[in-house]
């Protein structure tokens, strides 16, 4: 027996027969997708020895560590700094005076708008910045744009009534944004915080293209001194992999911190007292029943 619900109905027996075959092709496509993968893989002989022994070699393996030892060092710097950029444009832009805020929604727009890899070269070349400092400036700029319209986002987003209670109780606009509405709107903000933070450690890698030895230029380095022509399939099978397992476990951090916050908050259980007598009487005798 199939139950209806406000938004749609239960899928009855047919519909889930159809489903489910629909699994099986999908599931079906994908294997053979898989197969002819690994398929050409082999028959490209790209799981030949030759091919797989450079990694064996303490110095390629010290130089993958080095860059990945960067590429972690740049998220770190680039992290901080657009979480305090982020947190001082998303100030301006709550301002009660209209120049600040004015001006903080000029810088927000536009380095939201520019591509990264534009800032970077720009700050790379024009400004002749070193490659760290021009990578970490170039992803703070646009990730702390972009985090601004985050916190300003999760900040409007709570409800008016708190605001206006704050001021009733004649707090002032400091007092109600750092005890009353960014307490609450951390709860909404840290799954999208930390999601931007994976685009962060994404963009690390267009420092290859400005010489910084991180760990995609490491890949480059090892590809261009191999003793076999393209593709050069081991190192992206290197390399790929542990850039995918950084994202995931950032996303996997965010989606634990998003359940995490949407669960009600904890409380202990408060110890009652056992009832008493009631109170007293002023004359001083406890209360007595009606007599018959």
């Amino acid at each position: 027996m199939t139950w209806a619900t406000a938004l749609y109905d239960v899928p009855g027996p047919r519909t889930r027969h159809r489903h489910a075959v629909y699994g099986v092709l999908s599931t079906a496509v994908l294997v053979a997708l898989l197969a002819w993968v690994l398929y050409l893989l082999f028959a490209t002989d790209q799981f030949t020895s030759a091919k797989w022994a450079p990694f064996a070699y303490k110095g390629i393996q010290g130089l993958l560590l080095r860059g990945l030892g960067n590429t972690l060092k740049a998220f770190a710097m680039a992290a901080a700094f657009s979480l305090v950029l982020g947190g001082l444009l998303a100030t301006g832009r709550l301002s009660d005076h209209r120049p600040v805020r004015l001006s903080a929604t000029v810088v927000v727009e536009f380095f939201r708008a520019m591509p990264v890899l534009v800032m970077i070269f720009f700050i790379f070349v024009a400004l002749k910045v070193q490659p760290l400092p021009a990578l970490v400036a170039g992803l703070t700029l646009y990730n702390g744009s972009v985090l601004a319209e985050v916190f300003r986002s999760g900040v409007n987003a709570v409800e008016r009534g708190q605001r206006e209670a704050a001021f009733a109780l004649g707090m002032r606009k400091t007092q109600v944004m750092a005890h009353v509405l960014v307490p609450q709107a951390v709860r909404a903000m840290l799954p999208a915080i930390i999601s931007q933070l994976v685009v962060a450690l994404k963009d690390t890698s267009l420092g290859f293209l400005i010489t910084y030895e991180e760990f995609l230029h490491a890949g480059k380095l090892i590809a261009s001194n191999l003793d076999y022509d393209l593709p050069f399939i081991p190192v992206v099978m290197v390399v790929s992999p542990i850039y995918i397992g950084m994202c995931m476990l950032l996303s996997w951090f965010a989606g634990w911190v998003s359940r995490r916050e949407q669960r009600s908050p904890k409380t202990e259980a408060v110890a009652v007292a056992a009832a008493g007598p009631g109170a007293l009487l002023p004359g001083g005798e406890p209360p007595t029943a009606p007599g018959p």
